[in-house]
């Protein structure tokens, strides 16, 4: 990234992919890609934040961990967005999820939320 407006990628499996989470998250809808991220396993979980649940209209969300078995896939979006935006998007996640930097079954390199440690 060349400074704090450098666009970054976003590779979402959840409800970072629904318009209204959007809107509320980022004040715009986004655009984007049909992608893949390997080498990860998706299960859902409880989410105690009463302010995601309302933004998000479900009380449990995906959540993915890494299983470095290439045959695990997870089905997503992949989204360009600024570094701003990007902030925006940690604000939204709960502490059960970091992000962290993968590279997608395409090439890309992207963010993507995943379980935090200890999950």
């Amino acid at each position: 990234m060349d400074g704090p407006s450098a666009d970054v990628w976003l590779f979402s499996y959840g409800t970072l992919r629904q318009r209204n989470v959007q809107l509320a998250t980022f004040g715009r809808e986004l655009e984007g890609r049909d992608d893949v991220l390997v080498g990860f396993a998706r299960r859902m979980i409880a989410i105690g934040d009463p302010a995601i649940v309302a933004t998000s209209g479900e009380s449990h969300h995906p959540i993915v961990t890494r299983t470095d078995d290439p045959g695990d896939e997870v089905p997503g979006t992949v989204f360009r967005i600024s570094a701003e935006e990007l902030a925006a998007a940690d604000s939204y996640e709960v502490s059960d999820y970091r992000r962290v930097a993968v590279q997608l079954k395409s090439g890309l390199e992207a963010y993507v939320y995943v379980a935090a440690a200890g999950i």
